[in-house]
């Protein structure tokens, strides 16, 4: 309690400094639209997990490609929808050779696909994944080659409790320091927590975090429930995220290394789809749960 009363009072006091972020919110046809309102691009797990997919790693990286296979039923949380987890790692190698982590029968991976990006800038490619414990629940855990052999690189560590998950709400810079950094929802479903995480030189530390978001419900699919771009124009780049209650959209960033929240928009139903950005990161298309579309463009 006396960490998120702190976190608490560093977030509004931060509020002061935030630039002003409005939206004008417009409900514009759903049928212009998929239903996840973001088409799902990436190819699914040959061999895999039933609802698995590839990703695919940035230009000539150590890594092109990532995902999950070894389908098990031994961490029953069920938390996407299905019982049925990953028990190994694979990435395909830039000489198109294939390494594989096989977990231990105590681990899963609780996710349908690997996020390959270069966090800390040395020009190979880190593996961010979602990995659970069957007794402590879900971390944040980044994997890399090591001599060609697909290593652990660092780790947030386990939650503590089973069944309590944590979904990444996007990869990016920031703070505004040149590296990325990972931002995730601890607890989605139970009052979630948002957690940014900076991984350099080996190490993976905490540099941020507020209370109040969930990008994801229980059963669902769907991890995308946020989007990143420059919101407010600084040159800097922003977090949208949905509310506890999924029922608001939250905006936002850093400000002298604090968090902040530029703004908010709130919706008569639950954001339940991925949250669009437009190529001119100016406006976002937000699906709601009453099949609702909306159109935020900033004024």
């Amino acid at each position: 309690m006396i960490k998120i009363f702190l976190a608490t009072l560093l977030f509004l006091m931060s509020l002061s400094g935030a630039s002003a972020l409005e939206w004008s919110v417009k409900q514009i046809n759903a049928e212009k639209f998929p239903y996840e309102i973001v088409e799902e691009t990436r190819t699914q797990a040959i061999d895999g997990l039933p609802d698995g997919l590839i990703a695919t790693g940035e230009g000539d990286s150590d890594i092109s490609s990532a995902w999950y296979g070894e389908p098990t039923t031994r961490y029953a949380h069920g938390i996407l929808g299905d019982a049925i987890e990953a028990g190994a790692l694979l990435v395909e190698t830039a000489d198109s050779s294939v390494q594989i982590l096989h977990l231990p029968k105590s681990e899963v991976f609780e996710d349908r696909y690997p996020r390959l990006v270069d966090l800390d800038g040395d020009g190979t490619t880190e593996v961010i994944t979602i990995k659970s414990s069957v007794n402590q629940g879900a971390s944040v855990t980044i994997y890399g080659l090591d001599d060609g052999k697909l290593i652990e690189k660092a780790t947030t560590g386990y939650h503590g409790l089973a069944n309590r998950w944590l979904n990444i709400a996007g990869i990016a810079d920031y703070r505004g320091t040149g590296f990325k950094d990972i931002a995730f929802v601890r607890t989605p479903h139970i009052g979630g927590t948002l957690f940014f995480y900076s991984y350099r030189n080996g190490s993976f530390r905490q540099v941020g975090d507020v209370y109040g978001f969930s990008n994801h419900f229980i059963g669902s699919r769907e991890m995308r429930l946020s989007a990143t771009a420059d919101f407010d124009g600084d040159g800097v780049l922003d977090l949208a995220v949905p509310s506890n209650n999924r029922r608001d959209l939250r905006f936002i960033s850093f400000k002298n290394e604090a968090v902040l929240e530029l703004s908010s928009v709130s919706f008569s139903s639950s954001i339940d789809k991925a949250v669009l950005v437009d190529s001119s990161n100016k406006a976002l298309v937000v699906g709601t749960a009453d099949g609702a579309v909306y159109r935020l463009d900033r004024k």
